[in-house]
């Protein structure tokens, strides 16, 4: 062999060896976000209140199922095996790839059976303290619930002044300018004995009866239910608002450093973070379980709507979802991120249903007025 084969042959054992060493480190972290992700798979089902810490990996689903699609084109374009090892993981999560993104292509609803059109929004109080630093946010939103004028509205945030109070009247509003006008409100707080806020359920169709699960007296998160007579039959309307973060300026803050790769040595407002959302995980927990077990006992079919401040990888989710159908699997497209603030930016606004119905034309309406994008669609009676 010559000097200059050996030089070659040499040069070509450095690049293997230099290779193996890398692939070897990759395999590290492949196993790293295949075992997160295999935990992930489990959040839906352990309540936060036994073990919240498991609720961290069903809110960072999204992020293993985009790092282990990364090792399998890496391994793939290797043409080596191992990329059926983060394949068959992501395979055996299908079902909650199904919640998070949608292709759709159902027809619109038959015009004959008279579908019904519901609307959920988080309204934010119609920016009563100009969050959005935007004027006319509040009659924009006012344009778009016209626009849209749904048959069933819920609404949470929901904001209205006493008549001739200084704060907007938006309750008498909305009733004059779409044709759901009977409504029940259910309101958690008052400021200065005439500025209300809580949530709403309007409709076009009679409101037979109303009531409300109450989760802490002290709280401002509710859930509010109307039996509304369509047609022949009686459904079971659930207007939910369940337990936020609560994230002060200070926290989107530190949020924005990070995300933009300023320094920071504020070790305790990570903390903060932290004993928020784990304090947000448990209290939701609760609420949610309390939900499902009334809606479980509904004497008639149910529609359920609204704000429920987690992702589809969530005990929230999978316990309040169960027996029933989600509008946007159903009929939806994209991938149905429904929160327009910083964190957590995911679908956490849902429109379930039972099966009596079949959702068409969900959409994610994507206008950023409120910190939440309003969610709507068609439900069809079978």
């Amino acid at each position: 062999m010559t000097t200059e084969e050996n030089n070659i042959q040499s040069e070509s054992k450095k690049k293997k060896a230099g290779r193996n060493f890398f692939n070897g480190i990759a395999m590290f972290f492949n196993h790293i976000v295949a075992i997160g992700l295999l935990i992930s798979y489990f959040a839906p089902h352990v309540s936060p209140e036994n073990f919240w810490f498991l609720a961290f990996f069903g809110l960072a689903y999204p992020v293993f199922v985009i790092l282990n699609l990364l090792f399998v084109f890496y391994w793939g374009g290797q043409l080596k095996k191992r990329m059926f090892y983060s394949l068959i993981i992501l395979v055996c999560g299908w079902s909650h790839m199904r919640e998070y993104g949608q292709i759709n292509f159902n027809t619109a609803p038959d015009k004959s059976k008279k579908a019904i059109k519901i609307m959920s929004y988080n309204v934010r109080l119609f920016d009563l303290y100009n969050w959005s630093n935007k004027a006319g946010t509040r009659n924009k939103m006012l344009e778009l619930i016209s626009d849209e004028s749904p048959d069933i509205m819920c609404l949470q945030e929901f904001s209205s002044g006493d008549s001739g109070s200084v704060q907007f009247n938006n309750l008498d509003t909305i009733k004059k300018i779409q044709k759901a006008k009977n409504s029940y409100i259910e309101y958690t707080s008052t400021v200065r004995k005439k500025n209300h806020y809580g949530v709403a359920i309007f409709s076009a169709f009679p409101i037979i009866g109303n009531g409300k699960i109450i989760f802490d007296k002290n709280s401002n998160n509710v859930c509010i239910y109307s039996d509304i007579k369509i047609n022949k039959d009686t459904v079971r309307v659930y207007n939910v608002h369940l337990q936020s973060i609560h994230l002060g300026y200070e926290d989107y803050k530190f949020v924005d450093d990070v995300m933009n790769n300023k320094e920071t040595e504020e070790l305790e407002k990570s903390k903060n973070i932290l004993k928020r959302i784990k304090r947000a995980f448990i209290k939701r927990s609760i609420q949610t379980e309390l939900v499902a077990e009334h809606v479980a006992k509904s004497p008639y079919p149910v529609i359920v709507c609204g704000d429920f401040n987690d992702p589809p990888a969530s005990y929230t989710y999978h316990t309040i979802s169960e027996n029933l159908e989600d509008a946007f699997v159903e009929s939806g497209n994209g991938f149905g991120r429904t929160y327009a603030g910083k964190f957590p930016s995911f679908r956490i606004d849902y429109i379930l249903h039972s099966d009596i119905y079949k959702a068409y034309d969900f959409r994610t309406i994507r206008e950023e007025l409120s910190d939440h994008f309003p969610v709507c669609c068609y439900l069809e009676r079978q």
